[in-house]
Formats: structure tokens, C-alpha cells, sequence
């Protein structure tokens, strides 16, 4: 990369409903015009990202488009004054990879609004390992403590627990004393899960004979759900009184059919989480949380595996087809 001439992953749509990833060379003049111009050396793959790498309009509006939602490196030029040139800073969310040229390329352009200073506990790597799934897991446990979870509740539910926010969520949990159960559709990888910190490993099927019910035998005391759709009700019907689910996936479907039963019956909480709009001074305060007192500097090798550029389209679809186990971390040197 020099300041002139980068390298990116560009999505393309060759027929209709035929999209092709490729890696091009762009300069400076193919990104927006915003304040804050950004060498990337690390970014990451998401979910969302094989989402508009394959052309979900509900992601990305308008092709030939740049993905990933994810981006860390060091500041090249800034109009807004905010940083000096060599700082380095994160950037997660808002727009970037969306409708905004994204993290899988060796530079982007974005509003200074978007951008915090990279913590000083968390090299560029790590913070990339983490990255948007990083900071949700980390949300998503947030919300738990705030309503009141203590590791003496019992056991803590994590579905889709081999994803990025699930296996960090697992991490965390761990981390903090929880007894978590994790739930995933990949049996094989119940190793893997253990040693990032879960008490048991489950198969998503323990959930299936929960469908037909309006409300079940409470198992779990509190939950993360990865996973959205039916899933997500299933888990509320199980969880014991007073105890709640904090929601930041839809990988299975962006609806599910409930009933009153769980919430008046055991004052169950229903807790959202979003990271994406989060203000930026809230990500930047999960972030130091994340380099700090919940730092997993421990674990996270377990969750990663690095790629390059090169690779970001073929990871782009393993993911895309539902076979993405923890984090893909690309790195630009690489």
C-alpha cells in the first residue's frame, strides 16, 4: 500500500442476483469524501459482511461496493483536526461496510464521529479479533450485569455459540464466573468451546421439544441469543424467574411467535442490544473494558485464525453458507 494506491475487496454484480468478490486496486479518489482517511492494517469478517458481499439489499443498497464493518490501523490525514496523523484508532460500525466503502481494504474514508483512539491494552490484532463481535458480546453481557445476573444464578445460555459474538460471549462469561451452557449446531467443535470457558456443550436441537410449548421447565437462569428467530423464544420459555435474555442475532430469522406466559408468569426481560448506532462514547468505554478488566488476551488465539486479503472472498462465503466458526481476522501485511 502507498498513500496513492491501495488494495480492496470489490463486490460486484455480473448478472442479475450474480455477484462477484474480487480484489482491485483503488486510490484515494474511489473513497468517500469524509474527514478522517485511515491506513487499515487489521479488519475482520462478519456475518453482515458475506451478507453484502453476496448482495442482500437490505445491507448494501448500491454495487460495485467495498465490505466489512470492522477496521483498525493508523490515521493517514484528518480534515476534522480530532486525531494527528500516526494515531491509531478503531473504527466499528455506523455505516462503514454497509453503504460506506469498508474495512476489507487498505484504506477507508469515514466521519471523524465514527473513529476512537485504539485502547493502549489491546494491540491492533486483538482488537480485530474482538471487533464488532467483540463489542456485542461484551454489550450483551452488559445488559446481563446490569439487570441483575451473578455467576450464583446458574447457568448462563449461549446460542450459536461457535459464531464470533457467541464465542466471545462464551469467553467473557467464563471470565466473569458464569457457568455457561453453549449451544451450537456444530458438535464437533464442543473442544473448542470448552476451552474458551463453557460448563457444558449442547446441541441446538435440545431446544427443538420447546416449540409446541407456551412455557417450559426453567433450566437457565440468564442467556445470550446469537441467533434470533424461533430460537429466541424457545429460550425464554426455559429460563427461571426473574431472569432474561440479552438479544443481538437474527442469523435464524428476524421474527418469532410468543406469548405473555414466560414475562408475567416469571418476569422474564427481553434485552436488546445493538452495537452499530451505539454512541461513540459508549463504544469507546466497552473498548477500555475490553483491554482492561475484561480483557481475554488469553483466549483470543483460540478464536482466531488470520488470513489475508487474498482469502477474505472465499471466507466471505465459507461464512455465508453458515460455516464460520469464531473469528476471521484479516491481516493486510499478510
Amino acid at each position: 500500500m502507498s498513500d496513492n494506491t491501495f488494495r480492496a475487496v470489490l463486490v460486484e454484480e455480473v448478472a442479475t442476483g450474480k455477484y462477484d468478490q474480487s480484489i482491485v486496486t483503488r486510490g484515494p479518489a474511489d473513497l468517500p469524501a469524509n474527514a478522517v482517511r485511515i491506513g487499515v492494517s487489521h479488519s475482520a469478517l462478519n456475518y453482515k459482511d458475506a451478507l453484502s458481499a453476496f448482495g442482500n439489499r437490505a445491507v448494501t443498497r448500491e454495487y460495485p461496493h467495498t465490505p466489512g464493518i470492522d477496521a483498525v490501523g493508523t490515521v493517514l490525514t484528518d480534515d476534522s483536526e480530532r486525531f494527528t496523523p500516526g494515531d491509531r484508532v478503531i473504527v466499528t460500525g455506523y455505516d462503514l461496510g454497509m453503504n460506506t466503502s469498508g474495512g476489507l481494504a487498505e484504506q477507508i474514508s469515514v466521519p471523524a464521529e465514527w473513529v476512537a483512539p485504539l485502547p493502549e491494552g489491546l494491540s491492533p490484532r486483538e482488537a480485530m479479533i474482538l471487533g464488532t463481535a467483540g463489542l456485542t458480546a461484551a454489550l450483551c453481557v452488559e445488559k446481563l450485569l446490569e439487570a441483575g445476573a451473578r455467576p450464583e444464578d446458574g447457568e448462563v445460555l449461549v446460542t450459536g455459540a461457535t459464531g464470533g459474538v457467541g464465542s466471545i460471549a462464551v469467553a467473557l462469561l467464563g471470565k466473569l464466573g458464569f457457568k455457561v451452557a453453549a449451544v451450537t449446531g456444530k458438535l464437533e467443535s464442543a473442544e473448542f468451546l470448552t476451552s474458551l470457558g463453557a460448563w457444558k456443550v449442547l446441541d441446538r436441537e435440545t431446544l427443538a421439544p420447546f416449540a409446541d410449548k407456551a412455557i417450559a421447565k426453567p433450566l437457565w437462569a440468564w442467556a445470550v441469543d446469537t441467533v434470533g428467530g424461533e430460537t429466541l423464544f424457545n429460550v425464554i420459555k426455559c429460563l427461571k424467574y426473574g431472569g432474561g435474555v440479552a438479544a443481538c442475532g437474527m442469523a435464524s430469522g428476524s421474527q418469532f411467535q410468543a406469548n405473555v406466559f414466560p414475562f408475567i408468569l416469571r418476569g422474564i426481560s427481553l434485552l436488546g442490544v445493538d452495537s452499530v448506532e451505539l454512541p461513540l462514547q459508549k463504544k469507546s468505554d466497552v473498548w477500555e473494558k475490553l483491554a482492561g478488566e475484561w480483557y481475554i488476551g488469553e483466549q483470543l488465539d483460540k478464536i482466531a485464525e488470520d488470513i489475508s486479503l487474498d482469502q477474505a472472498p472465499e471466507f466471505l462465503a465459507r461464512l455465508h453458507r453458515g460455516h464460520g466458526i469464531g473469528r476471521y481476522v484479516v491481516d493486510m501485511a499478510r
